[in-house]
Parts: structure tokens; C-alpha cells; sequence
């Protein structure tokens, strides 16, 4: 059951495969004659908030509100500015076509099995910008178009974000139909599901409106499906309610999806009390006569969950019973026939795996299938651990930074075993319950990803060939090795480093550390061929798996949340601090990066240590979070950051606050902050204020650079390949550029 804690950056194994890690305008022909000097100031306007006795001064409070001419002239005119910057340095030009070289040279692809030697294929040519979804009969067969996004046509408030993205998708149990979630620019919030007959491609005309984390589930008479959606605000209503109220509904093609019952969640179930900042989701899963109902309070690991028969759905409130509450810690639970399997970190910070009946889910009758140990039962996020097949469940492990996979035969007392596999690294592990073995993604620091195939007959992983092979999947010029860097307090911290065979360890290298450290959620090994361009001009990257995220379980992920937030970007400082003492490079060369929640750590890694970077890249990140509950998407990160509401909770978000820790006459590294204006998860004021902020204290006259996405939303979500070819090019050669690289440097 993949339940949507909508974390603030998600890092699903399809979005990584086909979307860019963040977005950017494609570049124009500005060169350094149109640049003015220095970028526009932003007008202080500041506005005092007493906080239980303690005054805070906020000079930018005026920036969230978007709508704002000032505003928008004012963003506009930073954009442009960047623009024109970025554009002018020399060796851009010839980065971005050595990239484009790389992404360009094979078709990229994502696929599920199905039924009757069926591949569900979300595949993106070298000469497309966005994916569109193929249905494929067996291995070797030729694909027949089934969505392409661009030529669907969504609601006129829609038209002029950007380009239409598929989001998700779900083909009906007998794979006549298929429901895609679909959204332009980034822009979530504004998702519709359309409807496509597979045979034909043709759209049915069936369209359900607002279905962000929608995630469709088809019922057994592959004519209706459960789904979620949000709320459809009456007039004047503010934007922050749209998330609030979820609920799962039936549809049934052929009717008004607006008229759709509400079978679970906010005032659904009568017997059911569900909170309206909650999200509430139904899963129901083939060959089960079961669905399961889950209520997540955000970013927060456990849930709630119940179970009902699937001819009950619709029909009557009185069949749900509940299987787990908030206080038992289930993090996820999956269906196979009768049995549910439960992820759980009660009693287990690792987590563990409970196998219990449908029929009677007393939790306290729970056997346990996955006892805890040294590995994480986790993916990317524990919520993916879990992966029903025909013949056993298939749980993920992550074991030192590395993924490992175990079968677990179905009924009581399993005999665990675990597949060989050929890579070490990220494991993307996906079945269905109606075929044996699995689908199996691989990928590691220095090798793009492979499909496989593991059949449990032969116990043999073998290359699918869906993926085809390019030329720079596996670089010969890189490696990477993992050690353990001391934070300030004596914890070893995990620390990938990835880099050009032979790089002398002199100081002298170009690197760029990453982090994100928060939700419970891990950051494994990726690389993409584009990557290779910036080994190519001598760079190391670093990911810094800093306390807050789940690369150690629950210990892990508490250890950097709420009042514990400062050992995220201390264990980052502490990363840092490793690469320049092991000479891989300098304070000068040295370049911080995060995203999202990861904006905490890079904001507050910088302002407490500006002397330890010579550049940050903050992207779509959180700064201000005394305001973050305020906006869109504020609520579902109360649990994980915490409120000002209580006196407590306002002092963890101000110790935790990039925004109120920049300090004037500063010395800071240059900057470039990047948002997305159509972005739901992170509002864009956040970037805005952060860098009016850092302009107007730094002391430095390095550069502080604000990008402004107006055709994209959150990071890579909703991207398109030419964004992620040209945001590269521009984060690359800006950290070049400050690097003092020759041939990025500006012509005078």
C-alpha cells in the first residue's frame, strides 16, 4: 500500500528514472551586456510578530504575497537578471551540449508487468521533452502509444503553466483501460485523471479534476476504481484549505466524477472521526477480496488503517474495521489474499514485518514474518518496502547505504531467502500480485539503471532489455566509495563520494556535497549519464545522509526532526568539514546543495558556517519556518518540523529557521536559490524572501542569484528533459564560474 505522506521531496524510483532533479526555464541568448551590475532590491517592509515575548522582525513579509505587482515585478526582474548572468559565462554553452550529448543517447523507460506478457511502459525518447505510455506485448514487441500527455487537454485554469506531465498511472485489472494522472508545469495541485482505452489510445472523456497523490485503484469489475481528490473550495475560500478534508472516492465510467461517492475519510464514515488536516487514502490490491483504508496526519512515518471488503465499498459505512492505530507505529501495510503484512517500528527503530488475517486483524494475533536487525526494511522511504508478488512478499532492506531484497514465502513461519543481485546499490523492486517474481530496477553511483527480471523458479536476475544500453551508462572514468565522518558530537555519519578515477587529493577539486536529512526518507545511489559532465570537468559529489533521514530507521530520522533538527546540518558541516581535511577539495571549491527540506540544512549550513563553502545551491527550499504552516502545504509539515502554535514548537522552527539566522555585513558564498512558481509544495515566497535577505546582509560581493521557474513547480516534479539539461548546465557552470575554472570565467 503506498500511502501519500506527501513528503516535501519525493524521491520515487519512476520520477527519478524519467524527471529532472529540479527545473528551470530553457535558456534564452542574454549575454553580459544585458545584465544590469546587480540584481534588483527588494523594498523592506518589516513586520513584528510577538512570539510568547520574543519579537520577531520579518522585512519581507509583504513577498508572500504573490500577487502582488510589486512582487511579480520584482521576481520577474531577479529572473531575468540570473538569466543574464548564467548565460553569459563562456563555457555554458558547451557544458549544456556535452549534456545534451549524454541524455540524449537512448530512449529512457519505465514498466510495469502485467497479465498476459504485458509492459505498461512510460517511456522518453532522445528526441522528446516529456515521457508518454506504451503498451507493449512481450519483451521484444513494438510499442503502441497509449497518453501522450501534450495532446490532452486539461481545464483552462491549466493552460499557460507549462507542459503536461503524466504523474502516475494505473491500467484496469483486465488492462483494457488506463487512469493517468496528469498535470502542466509542476502545477499538483491542478492534476486531473483522464481515462484511455489501451487498444486505441483514445480518451474516454471520463475527468476527474483536482487529483493530486490521486492514485487510482481499479476494482474487479474494471469499470470503477477508487481514488482521492481534493476539495473543491467554494468562492473565496483561502488557497491553504485545498488540502484540507481529503477524502477517497468511488467512480464509475461513464458518470460525472463530481457527483462521485465518498466511500472514506472527512466525514465519509460516520463511525470514522477523521481530522481535516489528515490525508485519507484506499488501496485495493488484485486477487484480494479486501480493501484497505489508511489516515496519514502528513509527513509523519505511522498511520491508521482499516480494512473492508471490496463489494462493501460504496455501499455501506459500517464494514470498516480498524487493523492499526497512530500509537502502534505501522508505517504501510500490504494485501495478498487474506493476509495483510505490516511495516512497523513499534519495539523495532529498524522496523519489522508482521503477517495478520484479513478476516481478523486483532494486531495482538500478529506474527512476525521480518524480525528487526542491523538493515532498514526500507526503500528510498519504508512506505516502498513492500512488494507482493504471486508467489511471496518481496521486502527491500537497506543495508549500509546498499539495498538488498528478501523473499518471503506466504503463510506462517516463512523460510526468508534472498536473491543474488548483479548490482550493488538503489533497488527498485515491483510486482504484482497476479505474476510471480518481480521487476527489479537497479542503478548505483557510477552505473545508470538496468531493468531485470527475477523469476523465483530459476532464482535468476536477468537483464529485461527494456531498458536499452547507451554509451555512457557505465563511465569507465568513475568511482565511488562510501565512509563514516565524525559529526560534533562523535556520530559517524554516512558519506557517499563519487569521482573521477585518479583525482588527486590535493584541495583542488570542484565539489558539490548534497543532503536532505529529513521525513525518514534515504538518499541512495543514482547516476544518470548527463552526470557525467560534470565529472568530465574534474567534479566530486558528495550526498552527506545526515541525521533526519531513514538511512538508520526511526533512530535515525528522530535524531534530525523537531527539537534534534540541528544534527541535520551539523552531521552536514561535519561532511563537509571530511571532504576538505581529506584533501578531495577546499573551502573555496567547495559547493553545498539541498532541496525542499534539505533547504533547511544548506540554509542553516551556511549561515552558521559561511566560512566552510565557496557556493550553495538552495532549491525549492524551506527557509522561513515560522511561516511554513502557513502556506499550501504547511499543515502535513507540522508533524515532522513542528508549530508555532505552542511556545515550544515556535522555538524548534526559529532554531531551525534559515531566513532568521542570516545576519548582516556577513561574508556569505555566492548563491543560487531556485523555485518554481508553480510550485504547491514549497511556496515560491520562501525563495523570494530568502534571497532579498541574503542580498541586502552579505558582505562577500559574491553573487546571491534568485531562478525563477514560471513553467514549473516543485524541484523535478512535473519537469521536462530540456529543464533538467539547461537547470544543469546553469547550477554547473555557476559553481565553475565561483570556482574560478578558466573557462567559465566572464569576459571583461
Amino acid at each position: 500500500m503506498r500511502v501519500p505522506r506527501l513528503p516535501l521531496l519525493p524521491m520515487a524510483f519512476a520520477a527519478l528514472l524519467l524527471t529532472a532533479p529540479h527545473s528551470n526555464l530553457p535558456s534564452q541568448s542574454a549575454s553580459s551586456s544585458t545584465a544590469s551590475t546587480s540584481p534588483p532590491a527588494a523594498a523592506v517592509k518589516p513586520v513584528t510578530d510577538d512570539y510568547y515575548g520574543t519579537k520577531v522582525v520579518d522585512p519581507y513579509r509583504y513577498m508572500e504575497n504573490l500577487k502582488d505587482p510589486e512582487v511579480q515585478a520584482w521576481m520577474k526582474a531577479q529572473n531575468d537578471y540570473t538569466r543574464a548572468v548564467l548565460a553569459s559565462l563562456p563555457g555554458r554553452a558547451q557544458l549544456l551540449a556535452r549534456i545534451q550529448e549524454l541524455d540524449q543517447a537512448v530512449p529512457r523507460v519505465f514498466a510495469e508487468r502485467l497479465p498476459g506478457d504485458l509492459y505498461l511502459i512510460r517511456k522518453l525518447l532522445p528526441t522528446e521533452d516529456v515521457p508518454k505510455l506504451y503498451l507493449r506485448q512481450g519483451l521484444k514487441g513494438e510499442d503502441r502509444l497509449v497518453v501522450d500527455p501534450e495532446k490532452v487537454t486539461l481545464a483552462a485554469s491549466s493552460q499557460g503553466k507549462g507542459k503536461n506531465v503524466i504523474q502516475y498511472f494505473a491500467p484496469s485489472l483486465d488492462n483494457k483501460y488506463v487512469a493517468a494522472g496528469i498535470a502542466p508545469g509542476g502545477s499538483e495541485t491542478d492534476t486531473e485523471i483522464h481515462f484511455f482505452e489501451t487498444a486505441s489510445g483514445r480518451e474516454l472523456g471520463d475527468v476527474v479534476p483536482r487529483a493530486w497523490n490521486g492514485e487510482p485503484n481499479w476494482l474487479p469489475d474494471n469499470r470503477s476504481l477508487v481514488y482521492t481528490k481534493l476539495q473543491k473550495l467554494p468562492p473565496g475560500a483561502p488557497a491553504t484549505e485545498i488540502k484540507r478534508k481529503r477524502r477517497s472516492y468511488l467512480h464509475v465510467l461513464g458518470t460525472d466524477a463530481e457527483q462521485d461517492t465518498a466511500v472514506f475519510g472527512y466525514e465519509a464514515v460516520p463511525a470514522i472521526s477523521v481530522d481535516p488536516q489528515y490525508v485519507a487514502y484506499v488501496v485495493a490490491q488484485p486477487k484480494s477480496d479486501y480493501a484497505l483504508g489508511a489516515i496519514s496526519n502528513g509527513n509523519s512515518r505511522n498511520s491508521l488503517f482499516y480494512v473492508e471488503p471490496v463489494a462493501a465499498l460504496g455501499k455501506t459505512n459500517s464494514a470498516w474495521r480498524k487493523v492499526a492505530d497512530f500509537s502502534d507505529d505501522v508505517s504501510d501495510i500490504e494485501i495478498h489474499g487474506n493476509d495483510l503484512y505490516l511495516l512497523t517500528y513499534k519495539d523495532a527503530p529498524r522496523y519489522k514485518v508482521l503477517r495478520l488475517d484479513a478476516r481478523q486483524p486483532d494486531l495482538a494475533s500478529a506474527e512476525t514474518v521480518v524480525p528487526p536487525s542491523a538493515a532498514v526494511v526500507a526503500s528510498a522511504q519504508p512506505a516502498t518496502a513492500l512488494h507482493p508478488a504471486q508467489d511471496a512478499l518481496y521486502v527491500t532492506l537497506l543495508d549500509g547505504g546498499i539495498n538488498r531484497v528478501l523473499r518471503v514465502p506466504y503463510g506462517p513461519h516463512p523460510q526468508l531467502q534472498e536473491p543474488a543481485l548483479p548490482v550493488k546499490g538503489n533497488v527498485g523492486f515491483f510486482t504484482d500480485p497476479r505474476l510471480p517474481g518481480g521487476l527489479v530496477f537497479m542503478m548505483s553511483w557510477a552505473k545508470a539503471y538496468k531493468i531485470y527480471a527475477y523469476d523465483p523458479q530459476t532464482k535468476q536476475v536477468t537483464d529485461t532489455k527494456l531498458q536499452p544500453a547507451g554509451p555512457y551508462d557505465d563511465p569507465s572514468i568513475i568511482e565511488s566509495e562510501e565512509v563514516k565522518a565524525p559529526s560534533y558530537d562523535g556520530t559517524l555519519v554516512p558519506l557517499s563520494i563519487t569521482y573521477p578515477k585518479n583525482i588527486k587529493r590535493d584541495g583542488s577539486n570542484p565539489t558539490l556535497l548534497d543532503g536532505y536529512g529529513a521525513a525518514g526518507i534515504s538518499k541512495l545511489p543514482y547516476f544518470f549519464p548527463r552526470w557525467q559532465a560534470w565529472y568530465e570537468q574534474g567534479g566530486v559529489y558528495a550526498v552527506c545522509h545526515a541525521r533526519g533521514g531513514g538511512e538508520y530507521g526511526e533512530e535515525w530520522h528522530l535524531a534530525g526532526k523537531g527539537s534534534t533538527k540541528p544534527n541535520t546540518w551539523r552531521d552536514f558541516i561535519a561532511c563537509a568539514q571530511y571532504l576538505i581535511d581529506n584533501k578531495y577539495t577546499s573551502p573555496q571549491r567547495l559547493a553545498g546543495t539541498g532541496a525542499s527540506a534539505g533547504g533547511i540544512l544548506i540554509g542553516q549550513a551556511i549561515t552558521e558556517r559561511p566560512d566552510l563553502f565557496g557556493a550553495a545551491i538552495d532549491v525549492v527550499g524551506c527557509s522561513d519556518m515560522l511561516r511554513q504552516e502557513t502556506t499550501l502545504n504547511g499543515a502535513s509539515t507540522i508533524p515532522e518540523f513542528g508549530s508555532t502554535k505552542t511556545e515550544d514548537g515556535f522555538k524548534t522552527l526559529l532554531a531551525m529557521s534559515p531566513y532568521h539566522h542570516i545576519q548582516d555585513r556577513t561574508a556569505y558564498p555566492a548563491i543560487l536559490l531556485e523555485t518554481g512558481i508553480n510550485d504547491p509544495r514549497v511556496d515560491p515566497m520562501q525563495m523570494a524572501k530568502m534571497a532579498a535577505r541574503l542580498q541586502a546582509a552579505t558582505a562577500s560581493g559574491k553573487p546571491v542569484l534568485l531562478r525563477v521557474d514560471y513553467a514549473g513547480g516543485h524541484g523535478q516534479i512535473g519537469g521536462t528533459k530540456t529543464q533538467t539539461q539547461e537547470t544543469l548546465a546553469d547550477e554547473w557552470s555557476f559553481l565553475l564560474w565561483q570556482f574560478g575554472a578558466p573557462e567559465f570565467q566572464q569576459h571583461r
